[in-house]
């Protein structure tokens, strides 16, 4: 472990002294090297496939793993979408003169390493690369069992084409899923500069309580929808459907439905309605309130704190806008929250008192995504609040450092 990590360190060196132009053309040939091995990919991808319907994974979390031609291709070309993005290393934040004569700019530079553990999906692999290596950080790779033959071949593939212009262990892949591997790897804050864990629950509390290396949470999206009593309820239950249905295994796929009770008797058969005739439907789970107007499986106290990544949701009534707040900011993972209203003054009170990233009037939290954000691609949706927040960019995983100017300067 030492070794790959210190291989990659020097690495991440070597990448520095590279200007834009040559780290643009890494990221040109990972493209094209994508593309040229589409065959070779998906034959490795099939067999993480197979391995996951074995063992009885859901078949919503088959579809978050699964890649095909369209899926691979539409991963090549976010690449390019990085290439052509600003380079900010380099850039003058802030530059002061103080009274005692000198000249401070504060210049924008790559973090070093940064390690990302996650989980199931392996289009993470090529967009944290496109990213550290944009912005010049090196890249340690760890994800879950699930994606091990698919990260493999796509590493493969990248450092193939990356190896005539610079280190290729700039992009470095933990091959052993063990649990005892990421015990070891979160303690190696000698090599690691930043920890970006991505996956369930479960696995960014474990990192949370157990990691020496500087990180930062992101992912689980415990996500909910409001529909206030002046909202458009057509309007509504499209964000709904497409909030929940669209890509349910995704963290900002909606959990909770909280339904104001004055239009509660007119929404809540639509919306069971319109649930039940999707394919597949979409399980609806409420309180009593809720099942004393439509029939429902009951909502238990964990239901509305629980990430099912699945085609269930739990829904409930709740009496105006600061009982919506209320909700939210209990069960909430800071993610992503949405108001659907037409009363502005419920809107400015939504955005002002709930503490979350991504807040949406009138729109999908599905659009919480570092490319629907004009960034590229993303490293993670961060849920914390230092030093990042939301969809991470390019300038989000970079630092800064202070340069100063002096003429001989002393200080009295």
């Amino acid at each position: 472990m030492d070794s790959l990590l210190n291989s990659c360190k020097l690495a991440q060196k070597e990448l520095l002294k590279l200007s834009n132009e040559n780290r643009n053309k890494c990221l040109e040939n990972i493209s094209k090297a994508l593309k040229d091995n589409i065959k070779f990919i998906l034959e490795e991808n099939e067999k993480d496939i197979n391995n996951a319907k074995a063992n009885g994974i859901s078949s919503v979390m088959v579809d978050r793993l699964k890649l095909d031609e369209k899926r691979l291709n539409n991963i090549a070309d976010s690449v390019i979408d990085v290439m052509n993005l600003k380079d900010y290393i380099g850039e003058v934040i802030e530059e002061f003169n103080p009274e005692n004569g000198l000249n401070i700019k504060k210049i924008r530079v790559p973090f070093g390493v940064i390690c990302a553990i996650f989980e199931s999906r392996p289009n993470v692999s090529v967009d944290i690369t496109a990213l550290t290596i944009k912005t010049a950080n090196a890249c340690v790779l760890k994800g879950g069992k699930e994606a091990i033959n698919t990260n493999k071949a796509l590493v493969k593939v990248m450092r193939n084409a990356i190896c005539d212009i610079v280190n290729p262990d700039i992009i470095t892949l933990i091959e052993s899923t063990d649990r005892k591997t990421t015990d070891e790897l979160i303690t190696k804050k000698e090599y690691i500069d930043l920890l970006i864990p991505r996956g369930s629950k479960r696995l960014i509390n474990y990192i949370v309580e157990n990691s020496k290396v500087p990180y930062i949470e992101t992912g689980a999206g415990n996500c909910t929808l409001y529909v206030h009593e002046d909202a458009k309820l057509h309007m509504a239950l499209n964000v709904c459907i497409n909030a929940k249905h669209q890509r349910p295994s995704v963290c900002n796929a909606i959990e909770n439905i909280i339904v104001d009770k004055k239009i509660a008797a007119n929404f809540l058969p639509e919306l069971k309605q319109a649930f039940e005739t999707l394919t597949p439907s979409v399980e609806i789970r409420g309180d009593k309130e809720v099942q004393k107007i439509i029939d429902c499986k009951p909502a238990t106290d964990e239901d509305y704190y629980t990430e099912y990544n699945d085609y269930i949701v739990s829904v409930k009534i709740v009496d105006g806008v600061d009982s919506a707040i209320e909700f939210i900011n209990e069960h909430s993972t800071k993610h992503s929250e949405a108001i659907i209203t037409e009363d502005m003054d419920a809107v400015n009170k939504f955005f002002t008192e709930v503490d979350s990233a991504c807040l949406y009037h009138n729109a999908s939290t599905r659009f919480t995504d570092g490319g629907e954000f004009g960034f590229g691609a993303e490293i993670g949706i961060s849920t914390t609040k230092l030093h990042a927040r939301g969809p991470m960019g390019l300038r989000e995983i970079t630092t800064y450092k202070y340069i100063i100017s002096g003429n001989g300067s002393v200080r009295k």
